[in-house]
């Protein structure tokens, strides 16, 4: 195998730590991201004052920062580490930090989605005698995403570029192996491309899908 064969070989392998990080973030984020918008727009005054303010400190401080506070701060304050020195240790950490702070991100696009909805249709869900829960369910929320299905999509595009700052706590994704081929190699130009190019087609097919499910949602009667 040549050079150009090693050096694919190395970052594709990478490519699927990125999209386990991915795929793991949005399964946990989006339905906590509700969870914390509907918290959020509770009449429970404390339980709103909680969530905004989780929602401000998490969304006031840098991913980066979060990723480190997580993974080292057990360790830092005396605890034993819950995450290990293991490549899924290190990719539980990350996840987790990833998960929490784009739950903030995504309960701030589900809150301006369900408050852009006419409170007249809560209203008529309510004289047809269908409850809070099943209003939100059947009435608002189809109606919301919708709505804020173009900022969601930009948000998934966003965890794919940002999941490349895992690499400071040892995780081999994409550019981690990207620098380990240059160390290795010598070469720095075709690494960086071949990166590039993995990037750009991640965030290229998550675009093109979220632009079909536009269309569809458009569309629907």
């Amino acid at each position: 195998m040549g050079e150009a064969g090693v050096i694919w070989s190395r970052l594709t392998s990478a490519f699927l730590m990125n999209c386990q990080l991915f795929g793991l973030t949005l399964l946990f984020a989006l339905p906590l991201g509700l969870l914390v918008s509907l918290g959020s727009m509770s009449r429970f005054t404390p339980l709103r004052g909680v969530v905004k303010t989780f929602v401000w400190i998490i969304r006031g401080t840098p991913l980066m920062l979060q990723i480190i506070v997580i993974y080292l701060g057990p360790g830092l304050m005396g605890f034993a580490s819950p995450w290990g020195s293991s490549t899924n240790g290190r990719l539980l950490a990350a996840v987790v930090a990833f998960v929490i702070n784009y739950a903030a991100y995504f309960a701030e696009i589900f809150r301006s989605g369900i408050q852009s909805i006419d409170g007249g249709q809560t209203e008529a869900a309510r004289s047809l005698g269908l409850s809070q829960g099943q209003n939100m369910r059947f009435i608002i929320l189809p109606q919301a995403i919708k709505n804020i299905l173009p900022a969601l999509g930009n948000e998934f595009v966003t965890v794919i570029k940002e999941s490349s700052i895992v690499s400071i706590i040892g995780i081999a994704d994409l550019m981690y192996r990207t620098n380990g081929v240059m160390a290795i190699t010598y070469i720095q130009l075709e690494p960086l491309a071949i990166a590039a190019i993995i990037y750009f087609a991640m965030t290229f097919t998550t675009s093109r899908l979220i632009a079909f499910a536009e269309r569809r949602m458009s569309n629907a009667k």
